[in-house]
């Protein structure tokens, strides 16, 4: 069997490494810092990797650059949020140059159905879509943060309406949005903005087609995406109501506990904003949290994580049962033998990374650290999340370097795992016999 690296994905990674690299030494500039004490280039490197991968873990504050340094992560958040869908179709599908059969599938397979008639047309969709739906949380945020005397409100209106919608999880206050925890205008326009972005752009622009009446019914994909996300949200929002409403909702009226649950269940996938510390969750909301990060957004989306899809999968595959053929028949679609095995492939992978990465990190700040909150800390990493239970700033020089690895595979490795199989083509030359093999 002849396998092959495909060039675009190398040139994928060269173009996040390049993106992270160039954010780093810009963040590094006196001129972009004004804490007291000099930024660190590691602590730069985290901040560029951590905005450029859209995760929001932060070992310094935010609110301590400068203009120039939050209008850089600004632009690092965006291009971040759109590299995987965007920029890399971009170049697969750049004009005067031929669409290989292998890319066609790629972009087909992860994000839209027009490559063969017009890539252009898909770029130029993405980039105005985002642009759209960006501008219209940037005018309400706007409107409210100018209401609340907001210190530098049309700047703060931007910052938090792309890095809501790219799911980056940045904030320019200090305390991130706790401050407002009861404000249901910023609550539900910052969730709002998670959700378009988690949702993907195959189910903006099919959505759009049912409204333009080009149209009849939304796609398969895009049923189980909304299916999915719906689900997610309103059981994600009464186990935090119910599990913290002596807890960490204890001191909020009844209105407010349901906004922070709302917004709670949202969050985790994978925006990074809190409305809430995390370190005032109990336990079996921490459980809660930990399974939405694993599980992320949707697939050609700004959220991270193994996707909404990968886990219908896991669970239809699970308690639906196989068709002879080895598909699996659910609401009036087949889903191919190949779409489970790619489902168990990227699943085990990824638990494989966690787990080993967990390892690394107990041993070089299990000392000091407790078992749950590095478990947190890593997932959130891997799932490009961004929320933490306040350990991240206090990690050694060694253990960042790992969160930042961890980052990145979290946000390039796994594009690169799920379209592994389309990009690597594999040569069989001879049929062998079929075994089979004793399961639980």
């Amino acid at each position: 069997m002849n396998y092959r690296i495909s060039s675009e994905k190398l040139n994928i990674f060269a173009y996040f490494v390049s993106v992270i690299t160039l954010g780093a030494v810009t963040l590094s500039l006196p001129w972009a810092w004004t804490g007291e004490h000099q930024l660190s280039f590691l602590d730069a490197v985290f901040t560029s990797t951590s905005a450029v991968c859209v995760t929001g873990l932060i070992v310094v504050d935010t609110a301590l650059f400068s203009m120039f340094g939050q209008v850089t992560i600004l632009l690092l958040i965006q291009f971040g949020g759109l590299g995987i869908v965007s920029f890399a179709t971009l170049y697969i599908a750049q004009p005067r140059r031929r669409v290989s059969l292998v890319n066609r599938g790629i972009i087909k397979d992860m994000f839209i159905d027009e490559v063969e008639s017009n890539p252009r047309l898909i770029i130029r969709s993405v980039l105005l879509t985002t642009l759209g739906i960006e501008f219209i949380g940037f005018l309400v945020l706007l409107y409210r943060f100018k209401v609340l005397d907001v210190d530098r409100y049309a700047f703060a209106a931007a910052f938090h309406s792309i890095s809501a919608f790219c799911n980056a999880g940045f904030s320019t206050f200090s305390d991130n949005l706790i401050r407002f925890a009861g404000d249901w205008t910023i609550n539900l326009v910052v969730a709002g903005l998670i959700v378009a972005g988690g949702l993907g752009f195959v189910v903006h622009q099919d959505i759009g087609r049912v409204f333009m009446h080009t149209k009849r019914r939304l796609s398969y994909h895009s049923r189980i995406v909304l299916v999915m996300t719906g689900v997610l949200i309103i059981t994600g929002m009464a186990a935090f109501y119910l599990l913290e409403y002596d807890g960490a909702y204890s001191s909020m009226h009844v209105p407010q506990k349901i906004l922070a649950a709302l917004f709670q269940s949202i969050t985790p996938r994978t925006a990074g904003f809190e409305t809430v510390a995390q370190s005032s969750l109990g336990l079996a909301s921490m459980l809660v949290v930990l399974f939405l990060m694993f599980t992320g957004g949707s697939p050609g989306s700004t959220a991270g994580g193994v996707k909404t899809t990968t886990m219908f999968m896991a669970f239809a595959a699970a308690f639906r049962g196989h068709e002879e053929d080895g598909s699996i028949v659910y609401k009036g679609g087949a889903l191919s033998p190949g779409s489970v095995s790619r489902t168990l492939s990227v699943l085990v992978k990824a638990l494989i990374i966690i787990v080993v990465g967990l390892l690394l990190m107990l041993a070089l700040e299990g000392k000091k650290t407790g078992f749950g909150d590095l478990l947190f800390e890593v997932i959130s990493a891997f799932g490009t999340v961004g929320l933490s239970r306040g350990v991240t700033a206090g990690l050694g020089p060694a253990a960042k370097v790992l969160i930042i690895a961890m980052m990145f595979i979290g946000r390039v490795g796994l594009f690169a795992m799920a379209i592994s199989r389309a990009a690597d083509r594999v040569e069989r030359f001879a049929e062998f016999p079929r075994e089979s093999l004793l399961i639980g």
